[in-house]
């Protein structure tokens, strides 16, 4: 076993553990592709679920680029090591870059007692060869899917992950799928014995992903932690999320600049295609609209919020969905350049100067995230409350931060209106007053029927009359 703490991750152990067991019971094989984001865990996941399994298996990692000939060789070489086959030295060497070869080769392999197979970063075996795809159908129909084994593919292009398994796609209907998303502000907070608001902010900045978590000392307050890492420009608060952003966008593109003006703070089109154009002028809406499509609804880099009422509203706005990334863009990576240039005190003087209006922010989808899993829960006095999300108009005069209704984005009733506020000091009577004022212009909102809720770091002055009062316990409560 790794000496290296495994996080979190209950109830995706579980699920593989159910489909190995149902190989054991079977006596047939079982396949499952798991796709996530870079750095979310999925190859740590899988190595701990074959640590505990104590059944043979063989995990296989692609190299991007490598060729079919490369691939299958790497592939027959890792097999030879593994401790799959009853005799290693039995393992054919395929030098002629053929999948179905390999995938003959895998089958002789494989015992008839309970094995796993896994194929990480499969995504870059098909971009090499336009036939793995349908050899690997070939091979699990005909000779693999007849063995005890667990077949897991995992990938971090989302896109071609969700092909895989598509109606269209040779392997239609041979696997189960499983979306692995970062740990959730509960698991971050047992992982770093954290609680209440120190917990959420541990989770906007982390972003859940293990390969921070680990690195953070237990018990430690996020700033604390952060003034720790700017005195290391090796960081992996600063190296986690600058791999991600080079991973999925290499060059300084278009969709590069589009990025990071949203990272910047820019949530409507039209401060976007200006932040990310040049000296000509803003993008161009004909080259932006697909842009932000690709990226929002493809690369599910980045979410698009819209106005939640009884009427369909404009605008549209769009956040970085990854929360580590985003506070990583909004000031870690300005904070990094002043870490690599010895000045760690110059760094974190400059996060604590953005950090109350980036949380403030970034809190909102967390905070509507817990409001809504506690609606499906049947958990808010609202019992038709199927879907949370924000209203604002055109002038963004007012904005408010909560609206819970029976469905999105147009719904027939609203149910309740809220306000989040995340600051040191306790929401009031004149933050009520406000949230009152404010709610009266969601349409659809009616006073005496539609209810208030408040969510506040501090908590009340102790007079407020809200339907619903949430601090941070109450949303790490949620995630329970």
């Amino acid at each position: 076993m790794s000496a290296v703490p495994f996080i979190g991750r209950r109830r995706e152990l579980a699920a593989l553990t159910k489909r190995l067991d149902r190989v054991r019971r079977t006596g047939a094989g079982s396949a499952m592709a798991i796709r996530g984001r870079r750095q979310v865990g999925k190859s740590r996941l899988v190595q701990e679920f074959c640590d505990r399994a104590e059944v043979p298996y063989l995990f296989f990692t692609a190299t991007k680029g490598m060729s079919p000939v490369e691939a299958v060789g790497a592939l027959c070489a890792e097999l030879k090591e593994s401790c799959l086959p009853a005799d290693p030295e039995q393992v054919v060497h395929v030098s002629s870059g053929s999948w179905p070869e390999a995938f003959r080769v895998l089958h002789t392999a494989i015992p008839l007692a309970p094995s796993i197979v896994v194929f990480d970063e499969m995504p870059w075996l098909a971009e090499q060869d336009d036939l793995f795809d349908g050899a690997l159908q070939t091979a699990w129909d005909r000779l693999l899917s007849a063995k005890p084994v667990l077949l897991l593919l995992l990938g971090s292009d989302l896109h071609m992950m969700e092909r895989l398994t598509a109606y269209d796609r040779p392997f239609y209907g041979r696997a189960d799928t499983m979306a692995l998303d970062p740990l959730d502000p509960a698991e971050t907070a047992d992982a770093l014995g954290l609680t209440g608001g120190d917990a959420i902010d541990a989770y906007l900045t982390s972003g859940g992903l293990p390969g921070i978590l680990r690195a953070w000392p237990h018990g430690t307050p996020t700033q604390e932690f952060i003034r720790q890492e700017c005195e290391d420009p090796a960081s992996a608060l600063f190296g986690v999320p600058e791999s991600v952003l080079l991973a999925e966008f290499p060059s300084p593109d278009q969709a590069r600049r589009v990025l990071e003006a949203v990272g910047s703070g820019d949530r409507t089109h039209a401060a976007i295609a200006a932040t990310a154009g040049g000296r000509e002028g803003p993008v161009q809406s004909g080259s932006l609209s697909p842009l932000l499509r690709r990226l929002t609804e493809e690369k599910r880099v980045l979410a698009m919020d819209e106005p939640l009422s009884v009427q369909a509203g404009k605008p549209a706005l769009y956040r970085i969905r990854d929360h580590n990334l985003r506070m990583y863009l909004g000031v870690l990576r300005a904070a990094a350049e002043h870490s690599h240039r010895g000045r760690p005190d110059l760094a974190f003087r400059l996060v604590q100067r953005r950090w109350a209006s980036l949380r403030g922010r970034a809190v909102e989808p967390v905070v509507r995230d817990a409001l809504g899993m506690a609606a499906a829960a049947g958990e808010l006095p609202w019992p038709d409350a199927e879907t949370v999300g924000g209203w604002w108009n055109r002038r963004f005069s007012p904005e408010v931060d909560l609206v819970g209704a029976d469905r999105a984005p147009v719904a027939r009733r609203v149910l309740f209106a809220g306000s989040i506020k995340w600051l040191g000091t306790p929401f009031d009577g004149h933050d009520l007053a406000a949230l009152r004022r404010d709610a009266l212009q969601v349409p659809g909102f009616e006073t005496g029927t539609s209810g208030l809720v408040v969510v506040s770091l501090s908590g009340t002055d102790g007079t407020i009359g809200a339907d619903l009062v949430w601090n941070a316990d109450n949303l790490i409560a949620a995630w329970r």
